[in-house]
């Protein structure tokens, strides 16, 4: 096993659900070579383990999300505290705590203009520490992925 702790059949795994999340046990079992309830187990061990999750991803924009933003903000503080209160906002769906001109970087989901306005204003300037919000608006998603492969 790697450092990680997948070895080259976790890795298929992985790779093909990475493509079809919905890939039956069978199906998967099959095209890698092992017996269903094998790869049963090993794929609720990658679960367990933290090491893969398997979701439904949607388009914010079909369920009535017109506005996406990405935010860099500066802070004073500890930045984990920070982190940590922005990520309780339910229109928060991504925090990193990074270096450079950032300390965070934030993307927020929301109906419109005004619901980004109040959200920028009322939730996220007024947290505790942060000094300075710069708000990148999305004009058109090119391209987004979560097929990374295990390399």
């Amino acid at each position: 096993m790697s450092e990680t702790g997948l070895d080259e059949i976790n890795k298929q795994i992985i790779d093909h659900l990475q493509r079809d999340g919905r890939m039956s046990y069978a199906t998967l079992a099959k095209t890698i070579g092992l017996s269903e309830a094998a790869v049963r187990q090993r794929v609720q061990r990658l679960l367990d383990n933290g090491l893969m999750q398997i979701v439904a991803v949607t388009d914010p924009l079909t369920l009535g999300f017109a506005r996406q933003a990405m935010v860099g903000l500066r802070v004073n503080g500890d930045l984990r505290v920070i982190a940590d209160q922005l990520a309780a906002i339910p229109e928060v769906d991504y925090v990193v705590i990074c270096a450079g001109r950032y300390d965070l970087l934030v993307e927020l989901v929301c109906t419109d203009d005004a619901h980004l306005l109040d959200l920028l204003n009322e939730k996220v300037r007024t947290i505790g520490g942060v000094a300075a919000v710069d708000t990148f608006m999305y004009l058109k998603l090119a391209k987004q992925t979560y097929a990374w492969g295990t390399r």
